[in-house]
């Protein structure tokens, strides 16, 4: 355990999750430098913020000197597996994932990786995205990191005023309180997944696989 202030890369900034968790790593006082890498610019600027933008995340040779001394890492970038091939899924969701994974975890041999996964992810699950998911969280967790964290969420609410709010949950935004009386298990707010992936990457915690309950929790430590 530790109280120092952590150096966080961060990825998928640009799409609806990785702009949560961005959002709640500026406000928060126990992070101290934020790296966001990705294909295109998450639109942001701060004092303590630094952007890579670099086309091609599956060859990250040029910028490997920039990816060194940071802490933890916030995983968010994905593709929904609607209407694509398990190959092309494969390809983002499991090679890029690894690779720029197995070269932090080389990098930084220190730093905490936080993976946002799926609920109902299962290697040996029925459906593609179940199974090409499962496969990333086991060999993530091989990778010599100091601490892995599969993240589960189930359904996200965003944030408030942010701009890569996907139109889908912008239009089902009034079902939110209904689905949290409903299935109160089954809903988080982007703000307790990036709350919950700062407090694991300063206090650890003893499930490696972290579902709706393990992150709500989390985000209150």
């Amino acid at each position: 355990m530790t109280s120092n202030k952590i150096k966080v890369v961060i990825t998928g900034a640009s799409g609806m999750v990785g702009e949560g968790v961005l959002h709640e790593c500026l406000q928060s006082n126990d992070v101290e430098d934020i790296l966001v890498v990705g294909r295109r610019s998450c639109g942001y600027t701060h004092l303590k913020l630094k952007e890579i933008v670099h086309a091609n995340l599956h060859d990250l040779s040029t910028i490997e000197d920039q990816l060194k001394g940071y802490s933890a890492c916030f995983f968010c970038l994905g593709m929904s597996s609607v209407g694509v091939k398990e190959p092309a899924y494969t390809r983002v969701t499991y090679d890029l994932t690894m690779h720029f994974a197995a070269t932090l975890s080389r990098l930084n041999p220190g730093m905490t990786f936080c993976y946002v996964s799926g609920s109902g992810t299962n290697e040996k699950g029925r459906l593609m995205w179940q199974r090409v998911k499962g496969k990333t969280e086991s060999d993530l967790m091989n990778l010599p990191f100091k601490q892995v964290y599969n993240f589960r969420p189930g359904v996200m609410k965003p944030t408030k005023g942010l701009k890569n709010t996907l139109s889908f949950y912008k239009w089902m935004g009034w079902l939110f309180p209904i689905i949290k009386i409903i299935s109160p298990k089954s809903v988080l707010t982007l703000k307790q997944v990036g709350d919950a992936m700062i407090n694991v990457t300063m206090k650890g915690y003893e499930k490696k696989i972290l579902e709706v309950r393990d992150i709500s929790a989390l985000s209150k430590t």
